[in-house]
């Protein structure tokens, strides 16, 4: 699913918003995770899961096209954790 696809289904859902409404509530829903994981947060949403960062070390890498090595720094990197009613969900037979 795309985000368009997204607000698609939550305009379906709910005739009485505006679309430029739902733009605007799907935009600070995802502002606002960014900004706490930027911030070193977490983010747990009940029966969905938890959005957290996790850091990766500094390595050395590989140019591929000049077989050169560099240097990469190490960076945070976002990290989801699905929920216990996400994964019965996934998995059920």
């Amino acid at each position: 699913m795309i985000r368009s696809e997204l607000l698609a289904a939550l305009s379906r859902e709910n005739p009485g918003l505006r679309m430029e409404e739902i733009e605007k509530i799907v935009g600070t829903f995802f502002d606002e995770i960014t900004a706490r994981l930027a911030n070193g947060g977490r983010v747990e949403l009940r029966g969905f899961g938890a959005f957290s960062t996790r850091g990766r070390d500094a390595r050395t890498g590989r140019n591929p096209r000049t077989g050169e090595t560099v240097a990469v720094p190490g960076k945070k990197v976002p990290y989801f954790k699905p929920g216990k009613e996400m994964r019965a969900k996934l998995n059920t037979d």
